[in-house]
């Protein structure tokens, strides 16, 4: 066994630093022992192989989705070991989990019942309606910096950008929007879902936008207005049975807190790209039909997200491997995108990539990331507005370094794949 590999099987994924910047050669490693490998630290399952992510994200009956954003922290409430089913444990102790009130943590039926809820905002009508805003939205942002020649695209744009786009789509006036900026903008980063920087995650972590629909929801069922936040709160479940007011809440947070995150890091990973591959940039300013392929090769090759947990309800088979009931299973969406089995040469950025939209990186299947559609739209619109009124976009050498030494910071995370700034410069056009 190599050094570097003794380095690998010794290193905390989970709790150190060292994959932060870099952690597609730790899952390289994982995969060529196996697409599905126990790691040391934690015993948790990862998986690497696209083949094997698809499998586990099928069998929502087998891998419940109740621990899929904290994974082995805190940990189960109880112990789970030495069981061939907790699925009985699994349903009496979900509720003591931290998110366990989203979601992205539910299982059928409950998770298609709330999903319904969600979708009913992402209606064709709804998303055509929101596209007008984001194009004008997006023109609104760079003037805010076009004429300094320079800006920290993460904060002057893709934050606030993101968050005002879902607050036009779930309605909120938008004389309001600059009182959410303010609100969100003072979340610490350190609250980033999966830190790994050893701390306890807060069972609800959204408590104000929570405060803030349950207002929005209560007023609009007792005085219905013709409004987007009258429909949000008259939506019914497909029984036809009206939610709690508290279920339509968190179908609006979690829009907020998630779609915001994914895209912020999907668009800050795009302008990276684009600011150190001036062949990229040429490439899309002269044939702009191909932003959409750019924009999935993007997703591909750095995945928003780095993966998901699941908890195997029952023992079960992934890849070859045996998995027991009660393990801790984490889809590295991450690898799956670069399993070389499914994406030829994957390190590489091919733009006109024939299979680019077969990744995971918005998960797949039941658990898909509803949001991703509007993801896609708002990277590509973004950098459509951006070539088109600059000459040239530059990486800032004076805060990342020249080319070949670059200096970036990634969020600290072991879900999260992302920058935490990025410095541009450009020549308006």
């Amino acid at each position: 066994m190599s050094e570097a590999t003794d380095d690998f099987d010794d290193i905390d994924f989970f709790r150190g630093s060292e994959f932060v910047a870099e952690p597609y050669p730790y899952f390289d490693w994982l995969r060529d022992q196996c697409p599905v490998q126990r790691e040391s630290q934690h015993d948790v399952y990862m998986v690497t192989g696209y083949k094997e992510a698809c499998a586990v994200y099928a069998d929502t009956d087998t891998f419940s989705s109740c621990n899929s954003v904290t994974g082995p922290f805190p940990g189960f409430p109880v112990p789970l070991e030495g069981r061939d089913d907790v699925s009985d444990l699994v349903e009496q102790y979900r509720d003591q989990l931290p998110f366990s009130d989203q979601i992205t943590t539910m299982d059928p039926p409950k998770h298609r019942d709330h999903r319904h809820l969600l979708m009913r905002q992402l209606t064709p009508k709804r998303m055509k309606e929101n596209e007008e805003f984001i194009w004008r939205l997006a023109d609104r942002q760079i003037d805010e910096f076009i004429d300094r020649g320079e800006c920290e695209f993460i904060g002057d744009y893709a934050n606030p950008f993101a968050m005002f786009v879902i607050a036009d789509l779930l309605g909120v006036p938008e004389e309001e929007h600059g009182e959410f900026r303010d609100a969100l903008s003072r979340r610490p980063r350190e609250d980033a879902i999966g830190s790994t920087k050893n701390q306890s995650m807060s069972h609800t972590p959204l408590q104000w936008l929570y405060d803030r629909f349950s207002g929005y929801v209560s007023d609009r069922r007792l005085e219905p207005r013709a409004d987007v936040l009258t429909s949000l709160a008259t939506t019914t479940f497909p029984n036809g049975e009206l939610p709690e007011v508290i279920d339509v809440v968190r179908v609006a947070a979690n829009l907020f807190a998630a779609g915001q995150e994914t895209t912020v890091r999907l668009m800050g990973t795009a302008l990276q790209l684009l600011g150190d591959r001036p062949d990229l940039q040429q490439l899309l300013r002269d044939r702009p039909e191909l932003i959409p392929d750019f924009v999935e090769e993007t997703l591909r090759i750095e995945s928003p997200v780095k993966g998901d947990f699941r908890l195997a309800r029952r023992n079960a088979t992934v890849g070859g491997v045996d998995i027991p009931a009660g393990a801790t299973v984490m889809v590295l969406n991450g690898a799956a995108n670069r399993d070389p089995r499914h994406f030829d040469e994957p390190s590489e950025f091919r733009v006109e990539r024939g299979n680019s939209r077969e990744h995971v990186a918005f998960g797949r299947g039941v658990h898909s990331c509803p949001g991703g559609p509007l993801a896609r739209l708002e990277t590509q619109v973004s950098i459509e507005r951006l070539l088109g009124r600059t000459a040239h976009i530059d990486i800032s050498e004076e805060h990342h370094g020249p080319v070949g030494e670059r200096r970036y910071h990634y969020v600290p995370t072991y879900i999260l794949r992302g920058l935490t700034r990025l410095y541009l410069e450009f020549t308006p056009a």
